[in-house]
């Protein structure tokens, strides 16, 4: 009984603080879990997960990759990527806040906003503020070096890239949806100004790219025992590469860093580790063998969650924790269950970037609602009935 109030203590604190910061919330909820079931063994957990090599590169990644966010915009890189695309009106209005989104920043949906405001003449406020949000968000379904899919597969344990395939249908259905509900009658042509850079698209292109492809280059060829290693030689060619395209920037680059607060983002990874560490030697997990929780109450589950944290890692964390109890996580099930949290998180109005989407197009709520929730009903309700599919 102690064991139970414990962890629905732990879980209550993690959903409430989580709201402020992720990081300190996992500490929190891991403190009230571990009190309430290993009171004993808690320092020793504490310190072998802040010594774990994993958990050490991790959090180091984690917390770079809002840096390589922060230069590239400062020094006026993803502006360059974005006015040299030369692509069409609809084109543009995906893939601008897609590419932005690709660098997680504090704000980000702002950067965007503009983009959308300058190439969306034609389109309502309501629609601008619904695709802002949604292609903002959706190669956060398989982009290798979102901390969000980093992290939730080493939730479940699967291997990131091969679960990114299973991911790739959900990437081309949210596409599809996003285009039907937000841009199929988007009127008229996009007008660019100045002359087209092969330079000023190529460079930040590789700053962006450099990452994943030298990760899944130095795992293929050379295998390092702490596979982790080989994302941070990744991610730091990136950061390397974003200053020398950006020379002037180092001149702000503790600006750049004070801004981007990457603390957090390790923080959080820490905070995490810390509490699934606490999770697996509480009893818990055992204990949860013995309720009835179905696939179909996680999936549904997954998405409430998504929607009342604002977050995919939180929910992601609950979700794979318990699934995981029932046997190791099947790569199409881990999709599904990842695709209903998103859908959850990027509707909800506790997410900032729906926040300030609404308000950059000065809508509300109900509004936003309107337009945002015909296609993530579709989406949930296609994934839940894959469900029962036989091949999960």
């Amino acid at each position: 009984m102690t064991a139970w109030l414990g962890f629905l203590l732990a879980m209550v604190a993690l959903l409430v603080i989580s709201q402020k910061n992720l990081g300190v919330a996992m500490f929190v909820g891991a403190f009230i879990l571990g009190v309430a079931t290993v009171p004993n063994s808690l320092p020793a957990i504490l310190w072998s997960t802040i010594t774990d090599p994993s958990t050490v590169l991790l959090a180091l990644i984690v917390g770079l990759i809002p840096i390589i966010g922060g230069t590239l915009r400062s020094s006026g890189q993803m502006d360059n990527l974005v006015s040299n695309m030369r692509i069409g009106k609809k084109a543009f209005l995906m893939l601008s806040p897609a590419l932005v989104g690709m660098l997680p920043m504090p704000g980000g949906a702002l950067l965007s906003a503009p983009l959308i405001e300058k190439a969306g003449e034609g389109i309502s406020r309501e629609k601008k503020a619904g695709l802002n949000v949604w292609f903002r968000h959706v190669l956060y379904l398989i982009y290798p070096l979102s901390p969000d899919l980093m992290v939730s597969t080493a939730i479940a344990q699967v291997d990131m890239y091969q679960a990114i395939p299973y991911l790739i249908p959900a990437l081309f259905f949210s596409l599809l949806l996003g285009y039907y509900f937000f841009l199929r009658d988007a009127p008229g042509d996009m007008d660019y100004e100045g002359d087209f850079s092969l330079t000023n698209l190529f460079l930040p292109l590789t700053a962006i790219l450099i990452a994943p492809i030298l990760d899944v280059l130095l795992k293929t060829f050379f295998a390092p025992s702490v596979k982790e290693s080989a994302t941070l030689m990744g991610v730091l060619a990136s950061l390397v590469t974003a200053l020398v395209i950006g020379r002037e920037v180092l001149r702000k680059l503790g600006r750049i860093v004070a801004e981007a607060k990457p603390w957090n983002f390790s923080l959080m990874i820490v905070g995490i580790m810390f509490f699934l560490d606490v999770f697996d030697g509480s009893g818990i997990p055992q204990s949860i063998g013995t309720v009835f929780v179905t696939r179909e109450i996680l999936f549904a589950a997954g998405f409430v969650l998504g929607f009342g944290t604002g977050r995919i890692v939180t929910p992601a964390g609950i979700i794979f924790l318990i699934l995981a109890k029932f046997g190791a996580i099947s790569l199409p099930t881990f999709a599904i269950m990842y695709f209903s949290i998103f859908l959850g998180y990027v509707i909800t109005p506790v997410h900032p970037c729906v926040s300030l989407s609404m308000e950059s197009f000065n809508i509300g709520i109900k509004d936003y609602f309107k337009t945002v929730m015909p296609p993530t009903l579709i989406a949930f309700f296609a994934s839940f009935f894959l469900l029962d599919a036989t091949f999960l």
